[in-house]
């Protein structure tokens, strides 16, 4: 009986699986990470997004298999590509896509489909993962299988815009792959969005990322200037957010994290360069700034110290939130790491409270503690990095000597400085 093949089952291929599955389809899930499909198999699972129930009703549906055993997936119909794409040395790391193609190319037969959903440079499913997938299988694509690409727009924790709801884009290398890989997203999605073709799509994705990448760094850079010329930049942002038309606010914080910002633009940056000879100035400028921002953040917390006359050699430091973003257990390219090792370079004693996050390695050594008046009171200093919802800040202001607080979600005080 033919099935759905997703590769990868971390924060894009699980939400795949899950909703394939809702949507009526057979799906065979691999990872070649056993601990990942022994979770699966046991009906647990390790992402936000997706709770035990939903696994757990997906395994009692009869149509999930998790597996890490290639030889599961023969017989497909739809495979889709899910692994991540690192940089390395400033390039990207191609392996885990090489590899799931060429576990994939080993069971294509005519007429199935192909989907990468990875981010990566335009480019990568022609010139990449097509040669693969052909040389594996001794097919040929468009003329005897459907290739195309359609990027994830997942957002851990993102309650309103869930992946059913976010428009999909979808692309093909011709017309006939392109209406198969619609059709296919058309039952998982309520708007699929389709493009000329697999590079438009590709380049759409490293858009979208982009311009939040910028964005952000354009106004944590203004952040470091107002506060040196005394001028608030919380209120600033509020005051141009009330303009209807010609802006969108974005707001400072300790650096960028997860996969996206910190690695995606300079997928564009490094294709420009390399076919082109272009560097990408807007990318280059936006990687020094939001990369330096937890080195701005210690450099602020050891000032803050400084006037209290305390150094931060030995001083005990509390951060709040190692995620990179509120209410998620991805703690993928935190910046919490740079603050933490920062501090701890310094000599800083670092206690570290976040319960979304199981684990965690800063690279320095830290204490995970439970969030009580004493850990606070003890503080020479809490940092709020990441700002959970379940975080008693009302105990925290009322034990702490000083807070710095980089994402503005207290209310100013005398213990309490907005980064």
């Amino acid at each position: 009986m033919k099935h759905t093949v997703i590769i990868g089952q971390g924060y894009v291929g699980l939400p795949v699986s899950m909703r394939a599955i809702a949507a009526g389809f057979d799906v065979v899930g691999f990872d070649v990470d056993k601990r990942k499909i022994d979770s699966l198999q046991s009906g647990t699972s390790y992402i936000d997004d997706i709770t035990d129930a939903d696994v757990a009703a997906a395994l009692g549906s009869g149509r999930f298999q998790a597996t890490a055993d290639a030889s599961d997936l023969a017989g497909f119909d739809i495979a889709v590509i899910t692994v991540p794409t690192p940089l390395r040395d400033g390039a990207p790391d191609m392996s885990y896509i090489r590899s799931a193609a060429e576990t994939i190319g080993d069971h294509v037969t005519s007429g199935c489909t192909v989907i990468l959903e990875s981010t990566t440079y335009p480019g990568t499913t022609e010139t990449f993962v097509r040669p693969i997938l052909e040389e594996r299988s001794g097919l040929t694509a468009g003329a005897d299988f459907h290739l195309g690409f359609s990027p994830e727009r997942i957002d851990p924790g993102n309650t309103t815009w869930t992946f059913e709801k976010t428009p999909k884009i979808v692309s093909g290398i011709d017309a006939a792959s392109l209406d198969v890989i619609r059709a296919f997203y058309d039952r998982l999605v309520d708007q699929t969005v389709a493009t000329s073709g697999t590079r438009e799509a590709e380049m759409a994705k490293l858009l979208e990322n982009t311009f939040r990448h910028v964005n952000i760094a354009l106004v944590n850079e203004l952040a470091i200037n107002a506060k040196a010329l005394g001028i608030d930049i919380w209120d600033v942002i509020a005051a141009a957010s009330s303009k209807p038309f010609g802006f969108m606010p974005f707001y400072p914080g300790p650096g960028v994290g997860g996969h996206c910002l910190p690695i995606d633009p300079t997928y564009l940056s490094w294709q420009f360069e390399r076919e082109l000879g272009t560097v990408s100035r807007f990318v280059k400028i936006a990687n020094d700034i939001n990369d330096n921002m937890p080195g701005h953040v210690v450099d602020r917390i050891q000032a803050g110290l400084n006037e209290r006359r305390k150094p931060v050699n030995g001083s005990k430091v509390l951060v709040l939130g190692v995620a990179y973003k509120p209410n998620s257990n991805d703690a993928r390219e935190t910046p919490a790491t740079g603050v933490i090792r920062g501090l701890a370079a310094l000599g800083a004693e670092i206690a570290v409270h976040d319960t979304w996050v199981d684990r965690y390695d800063a690279g320095a050594p830290l204490r995970m503690v439970d969030l009580t008046a004493d850990e606070i009171a003890a503080a020479d200093a809490v940092v709020v990095v990441t700002n959970h919802r379940d975080v008693d800040y009302d105990l925290v202001v009322e034990h702490a000597d000083y807070v710095f607080d980089t994402r503005h979600h207290l209310d100013a005080g005398a213990n309490i400085e907005h980064l």
